[in-house]
């Protein structure tokens, strides 16, 4: 049973559930009365993400491996919806790293897919990336037009859309990838070398340490917080609309900010936690490889069939999530 806007009483797997957006998943989910299993391996997802959840009987914790078919198709059983999350991110490190990256991110969203398909589950729903649209000029960002590929991280998630298309065909297997684009919000990894730039802009200026800015600063993202991406997962699954599934779909707010005006704005939100912040001033480098210009969505599609509607710009989403931050990183 669902009521409209969110998933019920239901069994879902998770794959990735100890990660950024997994953890966030699970927790939602199972506030909603669900069952939810943990599909991940813990390479990039951080088991304190899910310590909270461990006592709750309607959480199982599988502690498995998408390249793995055995473990898929032990994780498929007895779901009604797959939310498929588990995958290595970041550009740099797929320019890296290219082969771990293909492993992964296509070898492992296929055995995943093809063990949903077998275990006839009610609906695929995976995370694509605004990465796809490669070097296409044009704003904003409209599903049906994409360039070529910069990363190897892109032609995986690309890779993942035509897989999840050809499936849906073949093996009557329902599919709704949804490109994110720049997700922010607590349990965001803000160590290591490929952290995303909101946490690592943070755990710099809390050190008081330069912040680096790749470019001049004025290439801008269209930030999302976290909310509105678990709002999109949950209307992806349970849309009754015939004309929504086996389609692609931008989440996103529809808004563009600089990385200069993101700089700024989380000075301002820290300020108030630590007045010598105001003082950090950051450093300008090169542009990166495979690094995008402009990113800023159109969400006209998802709106229209999955009935999408984000609620917080990005301001807003920062004040939700600047205390976590602060406890996490001032550590």
């Amino acid at each position: 049973m669902t009521n409209s806007r969110q998933i019920t009483h239901s069994r879902i797997l998770v794959t990735g559930g100890a990660g950024f957006i997994g953890s966030n998943l699970c927790e939602k989910l199972l506030h909603q009365d669900n069952e939810v299993i943990c599909l991940d391996n813990f390479s990039t997802g951080k088991r304190e993400n899910l310590t909270h959840l461990l006592p709750n009987p309607h959480f199982k914790l599988l502690e498995g491996d998408i390249r793995n078919p055995q473990d898929c198709q032990l994780a498929v059983q007895g779901v009604d919806y797959v939310l498929h999350q588990a995958a290595l991110g970041s550009v740099p490190r797929s320019i890296k790293n290219p082969m771990l990256t293909d492993e992964v991110n296509v070898n492992g969203f296929v055995n995943i897919l093809f063990a949903s398909a077998q275990a006839k589950v009610k609906r695929f729903v995976y995370a694509s990336s605004s990465s796809v649209y490669g070097d296409y000029p044009h704003l904003p960002k409209v599903e049906h037009l994409i360039g070529k590929p910069l990363s190897p991280y892109a032609i995986s998630k690309y890779t993942n859309e035509l897989y999840a298309q050809v499936f849906s065909q073949l093996y009557d297997i329902q599919c709704i990838g949804l490109r994110y684009f720049n997700v922010y919000g607590k349990r965001q990894n803000p160590e290591g070398e490929y952290s995303a730039v909101i946490p690592r802009f943070v755990g710099k200026l809390i050190r008081h340490e330069s912040p680096v800015i790749y470019g001049d600063g004025e290439q801008s993202r269209d930030f999302t917080y976290i909310e509105d991406v678990l709002q999109a997962n949950q209307l992806a699954a349970i849309t009754t609309n015939e004309n929504a599934s086996n389609q692609v779909y931008n989440i996103a707010f529809c808004g563009q900010t600089t990385l200069k005006d993101l700089y700024n704005l989380l000075v301002e939100l820290l300020i108030p936690f630590d007045e010598k912040i105001a003082l950090v001033i950051p450093t300008f480098t090169e542009n990166r490889k495979g690094d995008v210009r402009h990113s800023y969505a159109s969400i006209d599609k998802a709106k229209q069939l999955l009935d999408y509607q984000p609620q917080f710009y990005i301001k807003e989403g920062l004040q939700n999530t600047i205390s976590w931050y602060w406890d996490t990183l001032s550590q």
